[in-house]
């Protein structure tokens, strides 16, 4: 009768040492860089300057638009939020959209802005707040088209409320406007904030400015298996 060497049974030891390592780089992995610092700050400011010379371009074109149906100006109000899910894919770190979103309130400060600064920051963290929720859900672990859509639509749910209670009181939700200016609002935040940001993402990725960074090596690598 033939002996096989019986192959060797991984103790609870080992099990739980890969356990504790895994663990270990998972929260490494949410610790906040120098370079995370950086390109977050930076990110913020060029978000910054893209707002401040959307708010003359919304002052031009809302005027027409309200005109030809109250509330439909909203579905340009992502343009404003779309750094917060932008943030949460190229930095993919706890806080990212609530600390780009204040860097961009910071950059039209030193600019100049029309827009009340006590309300523009509360905005700003509600905003970064509510991007990263679906993010929160998945524990930092899914970054996909889907996620970003879903992000989109929570933070253009808060802001849509946001604003029935600060520049549009009186306003009812269920009134022809509120609801006109909450479906726009939707809308625009699955389209610009979601869909348009991450394409965005893939094409600063694809340039491979992002290889520092994890979600910048996971679409190049990607790109590679393709």
């Amino acid at each position: 009768m033939s002996l096989r060497p019986q192959s060797p049974v991984p103790s609870s030891s080992s099990s739980v040492s890969s356990a504790a390592s895994a663990a270990a780089v998972r929260r490494a992995s949410m610790r906040w860089r120098t370079a995370d610092v950086a390109v977050g700050a930076a990110l913020g400011v060029a978000c910054g300057v893209i707002f401040w010379g959307f708010n003359f371009a919304y002052a031009a074109i809302s005027p027409v638009l309200s005109a030809i149906l109250p509330g439909v100006t909203s579905i340009m109000h992502a343009v404003w939020y779309f750094s917060g899910p932008l943030a949460m894919l190229i930095l993919r770190k706890p806080g990212a959209a609530m600390f780009v979103n204040v860097v961009t309130v910071l950059a039209q400060m030193v600019m100049g802005t029309q827009y009340d600064i006590v309300m523009t920051f509360a905005s700003a963290i509600l905003q970064g707040l509510f991007t990263e929720l679906p993010f929160y859900v998945t524990r930092l672990r899914v970054f996909t088209l889907p996620i970003t859509m879903i992000s989109g639509v929570c933070v253009a749910l808060e802001y849509g409320v946001f604003l029935l209670f600060t520049r549009y009181q009186g306003v009812s939700l269920l009134s022809p406007r509120g609801m006109v200016h909450i479906i726009t609002e939707v809308i625009g935040g699955v389209v610009i904030a979601g869909l348009a940001t991450w394409f965005l993402f893939m094409a600063i990725a694809r340039t491979g400015a992002l290889d520092r960074f994890a979600s910048g090596r996971a679409v190049r690598a990607r790109a590679v298996e393709a």
